[in-house]
């Protein structure tokens, strides 16, 4: 019988974790940086967050996160957001705004489309994902990860278009392709059962 496959470490948090980065020119800044959290389990407890950046290069009001904890809204920012290479030393993220959420509800099949929308008082967020690809599973070893300090079991499903919309408007910019772990994707995908472990 095969042996089972098993991560040395600690458990920190697992859920949900879709995203989607934006740009108008392949070559330049992001205009957009919006990554979503589902969580089930973390020191924290439960919670849904979403990290905004409307403005990543500076310090302004449209850099928001949208939760219903607060506290694991923080930590994750602080222990991963933070740490993802797009987001990695911007000053947008460094002045976000918490602001608590009123209604968050997931929709789409995941196999053509999927969407997540948050609403926090008179603001509605809308993150949609179209042209879905094949979904695929992979572990990423501490040294890959995006803080360097965990395992990353995930499941991914990358897209070929995305949207954010804020109070209907939709944001500037496209995302731009990238490879994960072998796969073309690009910088907007779903993040399903990932699992981080610190080792």
């Amino acid at each position: 019988m095969a042996e089972a496959t098993t991560f040395p470490g600690t458990v920190e948090w697992s859920g949900e974790n879709p995203g989607i980065s934006l740009k108008e020119d392949p070559d330049g800044a992001f205009t957009t940086l919006a990554s979503f959290f589902r969580v089930v389990l973390s020191p924290h407890g439960r919670g849904h967050a979403l990290v905004l950046l409307q403005s990543p290069q500076e310090a302004a009001a449209g850099n928001v996160c949208l939760t219903d904890n607060e506290p694991l809204a923080r930590w994750l920012v602080a222990e991963y957001v933070s740490h993802f290479g797009a987001w990695r030393g911007l000053p947008g993220l460094a002045s976000l705004t918490y602001r608590k959420l009123d209604h968050v509800e997931a929709s789409g099949d995941a196999i053509s489309s999927y969407a997540e929308t948050v609403r926090a008082g008179d603001l509605t967020v809308k993150m949609e994902w179209s042209g879905l690809g094949k979904p695929f599973c992979f572990a990423l070893p501490p040294a890959l990860s995006a803080t360097g300090k965990h395992h990353m079991p995930s499941l991914f499903v990358g897209c070929g278009k995305a949207a954010v919309t804020v109070n209907g408007v939709a944001r500037p910019g496209a995302p731009i392709p990238r490879d994960v772990a072998g796969n073309r994707i690009s910088t907007a995908m779903l993040a399903f059962s990932e699992t981080w472990i610190r080792v």
